[in-house]
């Protein structure tokens, strides 16, 4: 599923114009990389947290020139679903329609 497939659907479940539905969730992604990129984690209850997860530094190789790399610290953002969101998810009969 697709953004544009988000859209569509949440348009269609809630009467709201795509136009409108569009530029709420591009926000809410907005937000969401900004808040991470300043170190703040997001929680939505039932859905999941976005946060920021730090990498430690470690040695890495460049095989083709045969050199060994220092890898520095940093952060990257990481997704972490909610218990019920797996447990969903588990239960779920993947590939069957509805």
């Amino acid at each position: 599923m697709r953004k544009a497939d988000v859209v569509t659907k949440v348009a269609d479940l809630t009467g709201v114009p795509k136009v409108d539905v569009l530029v709420t969730l591009e926000a809410f992604f907005r937000e969401v990389k900004n808040s991470v990129k300043n170190g703040e984690n997001v929680y939505v209850r039932g859905f999941g947290s976005f946060i920021a997860k730090k990498r430690a530094q470690k040695v890495g190789r460049i095989i083709k020139r045969n050199e060994t790399i220092i890898i520095p610290e940093h952060h990257i953002p990481a997704f972490k679903p909610a218990k019920s969101f797996v447990d969903s998810v588990k239960k779920a009969k993947l590939g069957e329609k509805k």
